[in-house]
């Protein structure tokens, strides 16, 4: 037996003992009211400041008395692990191909922050095998007693695996910068997954601006075209990160500012922006649990897969 068959099998074995807890029931999910908040966070562009954002935000969190996973599901740009000064052994594509599980892959950051690094893996999330998708789908369901927040850190744009993961989470968090290109290419990502999913809430977080009055003035020209062109959809404004030398200064030593420099200005607005969506009601259609992001990205990516062949 080679290497592969024995992954292969490895995989299968897991599988067959996921599906057996799935249908004795030995897994009940835990009420919406208790589980995690599956958040992703996401841009138009790249540039933006996003994955710092997910790293400081994480830590907010977690100043909170939240336990807090990151997904980095950022493909072309992985760089979560930089943000926190890591250097992670394992990525998602051991957890696929059955060689390591999600406990082995998770590495630690500041503040008890666990992180599931991307490397090859997001990739391979598109082209899942049945026992393959079993085995994920049951490790992910272990992270649900374990967590308060899930946050992903997408990519940037409107590619497939971007779209298909903000879909997928419950919350889906818009990074915005006061530059035009920045603001028309979250207006096409808003665009996108309203008119070709249906999706009508969006989170505004402006990113690098001088103040509030600046971060509002860009909120509004968003919300402004997306009231006049899209009918239904729902811009929530959520707060600003001002633009810091200290988080500059931060990120060029592989830390996140709220670690190095809690008294700074965008250190507390972390604080209150992560204070804030915990405060924030819950989405009613969500399921709830972790497993279920999976299975919902698993099934938007096949329903794209059997289109591409028709």
């Amino acid at each position: 037996m080679d290497q592969a068959q024995g992954l292969r099998k490895i995989v299968e074995t897991k599988a067959v003992e996921a599906r057996r807890r799935m249908i004795s029931g030995s897994t009940a999910p835990r009420s919406i009211q208790h589980a995690p908040r599956v958040i992703s966070v996401t841009s138009g562009k790249g540039g933006v400041g996003k994955t710092n954002i997910v790293g400081n935000l994480a830590v907010a969190f977690a100043r909170l008395g939240k336990k807090v996973l990151i997904f980095d599901a950022d493909l072309g740009l992985a760089n979560i692990d930089i943000i926190f000064g890591l250097n992670p052994s394992y990525h998602m594509g051991h957890v696929i191909d059955g060689e390591k599980s999600l406990a082995d892959v998770m590495v630690e950051g500041p503040e008890g922050i666990r992180i599931i690094p991307a490397g090859s893996g997001v990739a391979e999330l598109t082209h899942l095998s049945e026992g393959q998708k079993l085995n994920l789908l049951s490790e992910f369901e272990a992270l649900d007693d374990m967590l308060d927040v899930f946050l992903i850190d997408t990519g940037a744009g409107i590619s497939a695996n971007v779209v298909y993961f903000n879909l997928a989470a419950d919350e889906c968090i818009i990074v915005v910068t006061d530059e035009p290109t920045s603001i028309t290419d979250a207006y096409a990502m808003i665009k996108v997954m309203f008119t070709q999913h249906g999706t009508k809430h969006f989170k505004i977080l402006v990113n690098m601006v001088k103040d509030n009055s600046v971060a509002k003035a860009v909120y509004e020209n968003l919300s402004q075209v997306a009231d006049r062109f899209l009918n239904g959809v729902l811009l929530e404004y959520i707060g600003f990160i001002p633009g810091d030398e200290l988080m500059r200064k931060a990120v060029l030593r592989r830390k996140p500012v709220m670690s190095l420099y809690p008294g700074a200005e965008c250190s507390k607005q972390f604080i209150k922006l992560a204070a804030g969506i915990l405060e924030s009601p819950r989405r009613h259609e969500s399921d709830g649990n972790i497993k279920f992001f999976l299975k919902r990205f698993i099934g938007f990516r096949t329903s794209q897969m059997l289109g591409d062949t028709q």
